[in-house]
């Protein structure tokens, strides 16, 4: 069994993307595989199955493999838009396509989240809007923004929570992609963490983590950004109220000896943190979005963590 603080550190942490880049594989081998993915016993590492409103319909025809005690868990994915404008009837219309779907396929489906692009020119006025179409849904709602304005996001996303009655709106933070210019230094990501802490905006992660521990991959000709460092940043950063120096010496160390976990610590070089506080603080560090779900598995069994 992985140590106790692992688990609570990457429990439910993984949203399964295969069917984006660079795996782009189909939508019914994407299903096949997480159909398989949640019997395993990994199974307790994996979260939803990241499924943009569009394929609703196509789904459909392929639930075969899930059933009430296996069920399609999904984070239902809005379609990009780029002004406040166009921002308002895509989310309405993506509201509707998941009432309508989970209507559909009560007990065998479960929409747990949705995830949308958070255009630069939405005020406070839209986004109370927006969470006003949330109606009876009880779904975790992440608004994605690049990390170069994600603390100006993080500050807007506070102040709609802030409000008496307001449904809370996280963050959701892209952390890499398929080119190396899509990776953003460690500097705005440890803001971006910092931000969402202080604030207590719940925050999630797409693109870019596939791997346990910081490295360079020949593959997009640059550093990847570690999940252990991503996520584990997180929870100490909160935990021990860091300034952005020391968030960024964390998120940059690329040595797997530094990272270490027991029963009861997680620790990162002379930082501790217990698991209790870890579970407390997951609330808010809550998972990341990765094209595979092997990969990282691999890579912790590479380093004697599975």
């Amino acid at each position: 069994m992985p140590a106790a603080s692992l688990r609570a550190l990457l429990a439910h942490s993984i949203d399964y993307a295969g069917m984006f880049p660079p795996c782009n594989l189909a939508l019914k081998p994407a299903l096949q595989n997480h159909a398989k993915y949640i019997r395993e016993s990994d199974a307790w590492m994996l979260s939803t199955f990241i499924l943009p409103t569009g394929q609703f319909a196509a789904v459909s025809g392929n639930l075969a493999q899930f059933d009430r005690k296996h069920p399609l868990r999904v984070s239902a994915l809005g379609s990009k838009t780029e002004t406040a404008t166009a921002f308002r009837p895509a989310f309405e219309e993506a509201m509707e396509a998941i009432r309508k779907f989970s209507a559909e396929h009560a007990g065998v489906v479960s929409i747990d989240q949705f995830e949308m692009l958070l255009p630069v020119d939405v005020d406070l006025a839209t986004l109370a809007e927006a969470a006003g179409m949330f109606g009876e849904m009880k779904l975790h709602v992440f608004l994605e923004t690049p990390a170069d304005t994600a603390e100006h996001a993080i500050a807007l996303l506070a102040q709609h929570n802030s409000k008496k009655n307001m449904r809370v709106l996280g963050c959701k933070l892209r952390t890499g992609g398929v080119t190396a210019d899509a990776f953003p230094s460690a500097a705005h990501i440890g803001g971006a963490l910092i931000a969402a802490a202080r604030n207590r905006v719940p925050i999630k992660f797409t693109a870019g983590l596939h791997h346990p521990v910081r490295q360079f991959r020949d593959e997009v000709k640059t550093k990847m950004h570690g999940f252990l460092n991503v996520l584990g940043a997180g929870v100490l950063a909160a935990e021990h109220d860091w300034d952005e120096g020391q968030i960024s010496r964390m998120l940059e160390d690329e040595n797997a000896d530094s990272f270490s976990f027991d029963e009861t610590i997680f620790a990162w070089r002379e930082w501790e943190i217990a698991t209790d506080r870890i579970h407390a603080r997951r609330k808010l560090i809550t998972s990341f979005g990765s094209c595979s779900f092997d990969e990282p598995r691999e890579d912790l069994h590479a380093i004697n963590l599975l």
